[in-house]
Order: structure tokens, then C-alpha cells, then sequence
């Protein structure tokens, strides 16, 4: 049977999501936890590569198995077999064909942001902190230019195909605080490595009033500019949300 997992991680100990030789990800602890408890090796599919530092509460992997344990049972296994700072929150079986990363409609992401001039040791692994003062007005402002379809290559990192397109949609976004906490929440169909945490640095940029909302068209847009869309740090970024028409 083929079975999807949602999986919620701590990613501040990991390189990333991705199997890598010779350092620890996410897949590899879930893939030796479900080796541990069936006694399968198996590879896992996901529905996203987060980057080394990356949380995420929504991730959705799935395998298939030859186990024949209930979904309830097979996630209290590998909740006895994973570390810590990685959870299986929840599961169900699935077609024999569903792929978590092709058959997924839309990703849910927060870039969390403390507005403080001294640190917290409590929000050191999960929030980004800005010491100034950022125009939040300004910030919700631009925020809105990014939705709609848009060529995103001035807000992508290396992309390991030079061919494959930077166009992608953006369905929502919004800028909100929580107390002193600022959250940019940013939902579409697909994102390119580091697209989110450039699209949160160019934000903090406009509330830092360092770029100007008409040059941050001009990113958007792909006009002539010198400006640059800076990446925030990778532990203020989680993965909230992974959403499918089937479930």
C-alpha cells in the first residue's frame, strides 16, 4: 500500500530535507525510522525540498509499504523510531500513484520576524530578529504586488536546470503581527529555491525603507534596476501547508 504522512521538524540540526552523503536530513532519519520499524528500505517521496535550517509543520511525504499495520499504529512507530525534533502529525492511505510534490495544488509558507533591539534565546532557532522599526504599512503594501503570475528569477537562489522556467503564481499573500512578532505568510502552486526567503528580505528591505516601492515594482516586473532581493536567514522560514483537490 502507498501511504501519505504529514511530518512537522525542527530543521537547525539538519542539511536540509533532501538525502545528502555524509550529512544528516530529514529524509534520511524518517527513512531509517521506517526501516527500524518495518524493516523496509524505502525511498520517500516529498512534496518540497526545504533548505538546511528550514522548519516545517505541513510537510507531506509519502511510500509505499508492505506493512499491513493501521495508519494509527505505523505513525506511533516511527514517533517511537524519529529524533526529537521530527514528528509524523498525521497520515492516511493513498492511490498507488499519488506523488506528494506532482499532485499538490498550492504550499503555505511563514517567515516569522521579531521586532527587538536585544535577542531572545527562546525564538533563536524559529524567528528572524530586526533590531529597527519596519513600516509595516509598507510592507503589507508590497506584499500584494506579488500575487498574481510573475517571472520570479530575481528572487531565486541556484537553480540546478538553466532551462527550467521562474514563473510561478502566487495566490496570497499578508503581512501580520502577533504581539512583537511579524509574520509574512506567502501561499502559491510552486517556489523556486530561496524564492520565499528573497521575497521576505526584499519585504524587510521596503519596511527598513531601504527599497523603494518603486524600484520593488521594478524587481517584480524584471525592469531595469540595480537593486537586489537580499534572503533572510533559513530558520525564520517554515513550510505551514501542503494542499491538494483530493484531501
Amino acid at each position: 500500500m502507498r501511504v501519505a504522512l504529514t511530518i512537522e521538524y525542527d530543521g537547525t540540526a539538519y542539511s536540509g530535507f533532501q538525502y545528502q552523503k555524509n550529512t544528516r536530513t530529514i529524509q534520511e532519519e524518517i527513512e531509517n525510522a521506517i526501516h527500524r520499524f518495518s524493516g523496509e528500505r524505502v525511498r520517500i517521496n516529498s512534496a518540497g525540498r526545504t533548505d538546511a535550517g528550514v522548519h516545517a509543520k505541513g510537510q507531506v511525504i509519502a511510500f509505499d509499504t508492505m506493512s499491513t499495520e493501521e495508519t494509527s499504529s505505523l505513525i506511533r512507530g516511527l514517533n517511537f523510531y524519529l529524533p526529537d525534533d521530527i514528528s509524523v502529525k498525521c497520515g492516511r492511505k493513498t492511490s498507488p500513484d499519488f506523488d506528494p510534490r506532482r499532485w499538490a495544488t498550492g504550499r503555505r509558507y511563514i517567515y516569522s520576524i521579531e521586532r527587538d533591539s536585544t535577542r531572545s534565546p527562546l525564538n533563536r532557532r524559529t524567528v528572524y530578529r530586526v533590531a529597527q522599526q519596519l513600516d509595516l504599512y509598507s510592507m503589507s503594501r508590497a506584499s500584494k504586488e506579488f500575487e498574481g503570475i510573475h517571472d520570479f528569477a530575481r528572487f531565486a537562489g541556484p537553480l540546478e536546470d538553466l532551462r527550467a522556467s521562474t514563473v510561478r503564481e502566487i495566490f496570497r499573500t499578508e503581512v501580520r503581527t502577533l504581539g512583537e512578532i511579524i509574520e509574512i505568510e506567502i501561499y502559491g502552486n510552486a517556489f523556486l529555491p530561496h524564492q520565499v526567503r528573497r521575497m521576505s528580505g526584499a519585504l524587510v528591505d521596503v519596511g527598513r525603507g531601504k527599497l523603494p516601492l518603486e524600484t520593488f515594482s521594478d524587481l517584480i516586473d524584471g525592469n531595469p534596476t540595480d537593486a537586489v532581493a537580499h534572503s533572510l536567514p533559513a530558520h525564520g522560514l517554515c513550510l505551514v501547508e501542503v494542499t491538494y483537490k483530493q484531501f
